[in-house]
């Protein structure tokens, strides 16, 4: 079915089979911004707590709960 002319259909948002896909995508996008905003940034830190909380999002993928 088409809408009427100017009006654009809107669709349902897009789910991911895979959280993890999508948290690691976003993780690493926050990852350049703070890296390239010019203030201080500890990267250690920030890729360590990505890695606890990948690796929980797909233990509960595994799970079949994610």
């Amino acid at each position: 079915m088409s809408s009427p002319a100017g009006q654009s259909e809107e669709k349902p948002p897009k789910v991911s089979k895979r959280p993890t896909l999508e948290f690691a995508a976003y993780c690493e996008a926050e990852f350049e911004r703070r890296r390239n905003s010019g203030e201080a940034f500890d990267e250690a830190t920030y890729r360590e707590a990505m890695e606890l909380v990948l690796g929980k999002l797909r233990r509960l993928e595994e799970e079949g709960l994610a």
